[in-house]
This record gives structure tokens, sequence and C-alpha cells, in this order.
């Protein structure tokens, strides 16, 4: 098994109704096995001995009308290294639930509220799953990606992972099965601070044409002149810079 020793935060917006996971670890590739995220259905994160399958499932439990609380309960229930394991999830209605197993590493733990579930293992202290919480609770007015991204970047400057620091991941959903916003860090000496600088190309750059891409009500689509005259010019060029000229 592999031990995602991590701080990550599962997420709602209520005005908006995405939901979203951010995370970073001192492990490579952290994105490809602890966020999980559905649009209209909700959000999980796990991690410490990783098991994909509460992603995966929890969402399944979720689709079908379970709570946070409800889906956390069955997912634990059928997993026999539950002892190990360390789960937040959260509901279309923003209920939470949040779990870590006795035998994680310290310090490990959670905090959870409306909206959100904030947890990691293997951290220098408690204060990064506190300030995270309080980070996501006090930017009500932003978009998902950036509260996830500010409440991550809290984290971090309130310790971490206390064996350093490896990968970052940004996974948040809205009204399509195709991710609204999904960016990750793979392997960089600061992560999070690699994955603020992603996102802010990201945000001129790839969430215009996102908006603009085809949905299951519009098939065509939209995207708008300006987004086209966006992108047919070189990245460093565009609004957000990033890439490099021809």
């Amino acid at each position: 098994m592999l031990r995602l020793s991590t701080f990550s935060i599962a997420a709602r917006c209520s005005r908006t109704g995405m939901f979203g996971v951010a995370v970073s670890t001192a492990v490579p590739g952290v994105g490809s096995l602890c966020p999980f995220a559905r649009a209209g259905v909700g959000a999980v994160a796990t991690q410490s001995w990783v098991n994909p399958y509460l992603g995966i499932d929890g969402l399944q439990l979720l689709a079908e009308g379970l709570s946070a609380a409800g889906a956390l309960e069955q997912l634990l229930a059928k997993d026999p290294g539950r002892d190990v394991r360390q789960v937040g999830i959260v509901d279309r209605n923003g209920t939470s639930a949040s779990w870590s197993g006795p035998e994680c590493v310290p310090w490990f733990g959670g905090v959870t509220g409306q909206d959100f579930a904030a947890q990691g293992n293997m951290l220098v202290g408690e204060e990064t799953v506190r300030t995270m919480a309080e980070a996501f609770q006090g930017t009500g007015s932003l978009e998902l990606p950036e509260r996830l991204l500010v409440a991550l970047e809290a984290g971090q400057a309130a310790g971490g992972d206390k064996r350093g620091r490896q990968s970052a991941a940004l996974l948040v959903v809205h009204t399509e099965e195709y991710p609204y916003c999904e960016l990750r860090v793979d392997e960089h000496r600061y992560p999070v601070a690699e994955l603020r600088r992603v996102f802010e190309v990201a945000r001129h750059q790839l969430l215009p044409f996102v908006r603009g891409l085809p949905t299951r009500r519009t098939p065509l689509g939209g995207i708008g002149a300006d987004v086209q005259s966006l992108l047919l010019t070189p990245p460093p060029y565009r609004p957000g810079g990033g890439g490099s000229a021809p």
C-alpha cells in the first residue's frame, strides 16, 4: 500500500454548487490517487495508506442519496484497512464527515464544518488543518478553486507534511461530467507555490475555454471570439503568461 501522508480539503460552494479537493503531500503524483469529485454529487479525499476505492465508491454512495456520514460509515464497514485510512467527504447538501484511523502516523486528525472537511496525517501539528479550515471559512466570496488553493497555501504555511514537499493537486467540478478545473504538480521542490503559479495561468487561459466547452444542454458550446483569439496567441503573450515563444 502507498502511504500518502497528506493534508487536504474537500469542499462544496453553496453559491455555485461546485465541488472540489485540494491536496499536497511528500509523495509524487498525489493528484492521481487522492482527490475525487462528481458534479451534483460530492467530493472525497482519500489518504494515509491510500485506498482509491474509498473515493470511487464514496461518490457512488453519495450519488445514491447517502449523506457524507452515511457514506463514510458504509465505506469503513467494508474496508479491512480502516485503521490506517484517512478520508474526508462532503455531500450535495454541504454536510461533511472525516475519518482518521487510529494507526495513522502522528500528527493526524481533521476539522469538519458546513461545506468542508479538512484533514491530514504525518503533519507538523494540528495547526495545519485548523488553519486550512479557517482560511476556507473566511473566503466565501471567492470561487471554489481559489478558496481551495488559499486553504492549501494556509496549510503549507502552517507547517504541512513534516517530511517536506513534493506534489500538489486541485480538482473542481461544476455542472458537467468533466472537470471545471483539474491541475497537478506531480514533482516539485515547492509544489503548492507551483500549483498557485499554474492556477494563475489557468485562470486566464484555461477556465475561459472550459466555460465555453460543449455541455449536455448546449452540445455546440460557445467559445467566443475573444477566447479563440487568446488561444491563437503564443502562450508568453497571453494574459497570465506561461509557456514559451515559438
